[in-house]
């Protein structure tokens, strides 16, 4: 599967309780994309999110069914530290 960094832009500073977690993660699940790992920026109105999945489509069906915001999509590559000179 492909990597994608999804930026995420929200009005209000970001507050996301158990429950919320675990229905993005069945959506995800239903749709195809596994979630990997995830910055918050330090004013808490934007997210980073590093997703697997086989396009970008399905990206934006998992964040459209979740309610998330979607703003930028990049399909990106994997570097490993021993690569980078």
């Amino acid at each position: 599967m492909a990597l994608f960094l999804i930026e995420r832009q929200y009005a209000e500073e970001l507050e996301i309780a158990a429950a919320d977690v675990a229905n993005i993660q069945r959506i995800n699940a239903d749709v195809g994309v596994n979630w990997l790992f995830s910055f918050l920026s330090a004013d808490r109105k934007k997210t980073y999110c590093l997703y697997e999945a086989p396009s970008p489509e399905e990206i934006r069906t998992a964040a459209r069914l979740a309610r998330l915001p979607a703003d930028v999509v990049i399909e990106v590559s994997q570097i490993r530290p021993e690569a980078v000179v």
